[in-house]
């Protein structure tokens, strides 16, 4: 069952009923280009904002209806974010934390075994971290052990996507060169030379999630600033970008928690 309620203010907000719950939503009116027809568009937003952007003509019950028609989806996309956001906490690297590699979870598990070397390896579910031996160095071993494997894994994947994606990268001439370096605000980045760097962190997140910003960083090569060619020859190399953007933009704040 759905239904539509609104609230009178400088804000103009409504909400509709799906399921057993009440999503509230914010309608952001804009202009429409000239020669072009705006449409109405929705967004959901990893700190469970739902915002509407619509035409500044459209009239109420058009907003409704694209609403409607989306509030599955929006729904779902509300019950993932939240999902999500039990998991955003410090880490401790103890037995029983949330790890994530190429976009599933794993269970930490930490164990001591005084005859093995440390290792970091994944197994039935869970991401095993060996120990020669616990002490008050315990936490910063393991926290260590961690993030080099996944470095060391970012560097194998990267390098196969990349060699993978080339094909559709036309514009580049032989197979650049990247570094994989921790970022706390970017994915990866694009030097003037055409050199790519890599957030190791991106290995959390799932194969098509890496391939948008490989793509992404590639399209640089050719367009070094986020011009309408840019947007439109990401476009042409991954049509579902933006979708793809989205899902990330969701994750960011798991996958680069430490």
């Amino acid at each position: 069952m759905t239904s539509v309620s609104s609230k009178e203010g400088i804000k103009e907000e409504y909400s509709f009923v799906y399921g057993d719950e009440a999503v509230s939503y914010e309608v952001v009116r804009k202009p429409a280009a000239q020669g072009k027809k705006r449409k109405i568009t929705l967004k959901v937003h990893p700190n469970c904002e739902v915002v509407v952007t619509s035409p500044e003509d459209a009239e109420l019950e058009d907003i409704h209806q694209a609403v409607m028609k989306r509030a599955k989806w929006v729904y779902d996309a509300l019950r993932e974010f939240r999902g999500h956001r039990e998991y955003v906490q410090s880490k401790h690297y103890v037995s029983g934390e949330m790890q994530f590699y190429l976009g599933r979870r794993y269970v930490l598990k930490i164990v001591e075994d005084g005859d093995a070397l440390p290792t970091v390896k994944m197994t039935r579910g869970k991401l095993l971290v060996t120990l020669t031996q616990f002490n008050e160095d315990k936490t910063a071993m393991a926290k260590a052990l961690v993030r080099n494997w996944y470095k060391a894994r970012a560097e194998r994947i990267f390098h196969e996507r990349l060699s993978e994606l080339l094909p559709q990268a036309t514009w580049v001439d032989g197979l650049p060169s990247f570094r994989v370096l921790p970022m706390t605000k970017q994915w990866g980045s694009c030097s003037a030379k055409g050199n790519l760097m890599l957030n190791p962190h991106l290995i959390k997140a799932p194969k098509e999630c890496i391939d948008y910003v490989i793509l992404h960083e590639l399209c640089h090569i050719a367009e070094h600033n986020h011009s309408e060619r840019f947007w439109r020859l990401l476009t042409s190399v991954m049509p579902n970008w933006k979708e793809v953007k989205a899902r990330l933009d969701g994750m960011a704040e798991l996958y680069l928690n430490e």
